[in-house]
């Protein structure tokens, strides 16, 4: 049995051309397979075109087997090509509204089934997010809000945490009022990679970014690396 797997991007996921797509393998290599097949779920901006060409844009430069999963036409069998896959990766966007869809249509459950299968679950912002029992979210216009998630992971979690400027203040914000549990914080250019629910590794793709555990206790914010 393969141990289940997350892989949580802050952000700049989709390597540019030119750029060592170093988030994508790693995420292909933890699958283990010689050629293994991903699929992209861009729920969370509605399976934007631009996005899901983004996705083929640097998955087709490696070795496997792309394809995305389309919930806003005639929807597919869902379980069987999701539980079909190695690995499967969630785009950015709205997170409140994407996890809505899933639920309407089951996937909230086929993914718990795929990640105790072992499928490599991973995702950048709304698709890091999403895995944690609660996570910050830009979901509404003009602020950012603690948000319910799925829960696979505890605690809670911030992405683009360098990466825009109210999201640090915001995420502490919410940790000493108690809207948020303890969790973690990912900048853009960093992932993190858990193993069942423990965490096993960060992985930089920019010399910077960094990951953190951040809570809130007696003495004020606490804030560390990992």
């Amino acid at each position: 049995m393969k141990p289940p797997q997350i892989i949580a991007i802050g952000g700049h996921a989709f390597a540019k051309s030119g750029k060592k797509p170093v988030f994508e393998q790693y995420i292909l290599r933890q699958t283990k397979a010689n050629n293994p097949r991903i699929a992209f779920l861009g729920t969370a901006t509605g399976d934007s075109s631009r996005y899901i060409t983004h996705f083929y844009a640097t998955f087709s430069r490696l070795r496997c087997r792309p394809s995305h999963i389309p919930l806003f036409e005639q929807t597919p069998d869902l379980r069987k090509i999701l539980l079909a896959q190695d690995a499967i990766f969630v785009g950015g966007g709205n997170t409140k509204s994407m996890l809505a869809v899933w639920r309407e249509w089951g996937i909230d459950t086929i993914l718990r089934e795929a990640w105790r299968k072992g499928i490599v679950l991973a995702g950048t912002s709304a698709g890091a997010i999403c895995w944690f029992q609660e996570g910050v979210t830009d979901s509404w216009e003009g602020k950012l809000m603690p948000l319910k998630c799925l829960g696979f992971l505890k605690g809670s979690c911030c992405p683009h945490y360098d990466g825009e400027k109210d999201r640090k203040p915001a995420y502490k914000k919410f940790l000493k009022s108690g809207k948020m549990k303890p969790g973690i914080a990912i900048d853009d250019g960093a992932a993190v990679h858990y193993v069942g629910k423990r965490l096993r590794k960060i992985i930089s793709a920019e010399k910077a970014a960094r990951a953190y555990a951040v809570k809130f206790s007696s003495t004020g914010i606490v804030e560390r690396l990992v």
